[in-house]
Formats: structure tokens, sequence, C-alpha cells
């Protein structure tokens, strides 16, 4: 009997699904978050999967799991859809975020690795460079960094899993409000303060520098709740 050559094992096969979902979530979601996919709008299985050149089962879970995170809202018989830039949600997400990131950051300066505080430090010297360069683009990336380093460096799992779904929405709406802000100076200090204090593992510092940065964020979505009023 001829044995085909190059077959996966059923084993291999399941790690290349899970590769191609974790990719066609990580695409879809870049794309809602940096408001290439509008909010609000219609989008499809087929449309995606043709865009991303990624088959319909991937599309079909990242879309699965991005319904989770509130990103998209799968509607039996409508279809799926962006969901909406909403200020009033957004508050919402703040007060889980607070009480979460505060656990993630202190734990992350309790935590982290000689190698990891090496790049919160970078990440902080980033910031401060975002600062006095007025850099939109380079704060927007290190921000990213520094919400995924902290998860990894806090070594929580749960925690970090009910984050992932918190950045992803908070991202969005500060990219969609972002104009709004006249220079970036006082977000990127702060941000900037917790970074460090996790690079130097003090707890408590890296507690109130990320409630400092809260604050700011809220007060900051309460002023666009205002003005689109």
């Amino acid at each position: 009997m001829a044995i085909k050559k190059n077959s996966k094992s059923p084993l291999a096969s399941k790690i290349d699904d899970e590769s191609l979902s974790n990719q066609a979530y990580e695409k879809i979601e870049e794309l809602i978050v940096t408001m290439s996919l509008e909010p609000g709008s219609p989008v499809s299985e087929a449309k995606l999967s043709t865009m991303l050149n990624i088959g319909r089962t991937p599309i079909r879970e990242a879309m699965q799991r991005l319904s989770r995170e509130h990103l998209v809202s799968i509607m039996p018989k409508r279809g799926i859809f962006i969901a909406d830039l909403n200020p009033q949600k957004q508050l919402r997400v703040l007060e889980a975020r607070r009480e979460l990131e505060r656990l993630i950051c202190k734990k992350a300066a309790k935590r982290a690795t000689p190698d990891e505080r090496k790049e919160f430090e970078r990440i902080a010297k980033d910031f401060r460079r975002a600062q006095k360069e007025r850099n939109e683009k380079l704060f927007l990336k290190v921000d990213k960094e520094l919400n995924d380093l902290t998860v990894i460096a806090a070594k929580n799992e749960y925690a970090g899993a009910a984050m992932a779904s918190l950045h992803g929405m908070s991202r969005r709406f500060w990219f969609g409000n972002f104009q709004h802000i006249e220079n970036i100076s006082d977000i990127a200090t702060l941000h900037a303060a917790v970074a460090e204090a996790i690079s130097k593992g003090k707890e408590l510092e890296a507690g109130k520098a990320l409630d400092k940065l809260v604050d700011y964020v809220e007060e900051f979505t309460k002023k666009t709740l205002i003005s689109s009023e």
C-alpha cells in the first residue's frame, strides 16, 4: 500500500489551524483598532478571507474571539458588524481596567526578569523621546509594547486573559480620538512613569503611576463624551 509523503499528523494540523487562527485574529484586531474597519460597518468572513488570504475557518474562529472581546457584534440573520465607538462603554472599560492593570503593573514590577526590566527601561526612554519630539507614531508603538510586556512580566495568565479585550477596546478608542489631544506630552510622561517604576521593581510606585495614568485617560474620555453631546 502506498504511503502519502509529507502527510501531517492530526496534532500538526491542529497546530497549523491554531496558528492561522491567531494570525487572522491579530490582523483583524489591528484593522479594527486602527479604524481601518470603521465602527458600525458590516464585514463578512468571505471578504476578510480574500483580503487576508486566510481560509474561512480561521477567520470564523478569529471573529468568535473578537466577539468575546466586544470588538465585533455577530447578529444572527443580519451579519457581522464592527462594534461602535462609545464613550460610555469606554468609561466602564476603564473601571475594570484600573483594577486589573494596577494588579498587573505591580506584579510585573515584582516578577519581571532582568531582561524584561531592561525592556521596560527602554520603553520608558522611548516614551520620553515621543514626548520630546511630539512623535505620535512612536507613542502609539511603545504604548502597545508596554501593554504587552506588562502582561508577560506579571506572569499571571488569568489577569492577562482578562486584560486582553480591555487593551484592544482602549487602544481603539484612543486611536479614534487621538486627534483631539493638542500634544502628547502629558500622556507620554504618565506612561513613562509606569514603565520606569516597573523597571526598578517598585510595586507601590507602579500602582500609583498606573492610577494617575487611568485618571488622565478617564478625564479625557469624559471630555470626549461631553463634546459628542
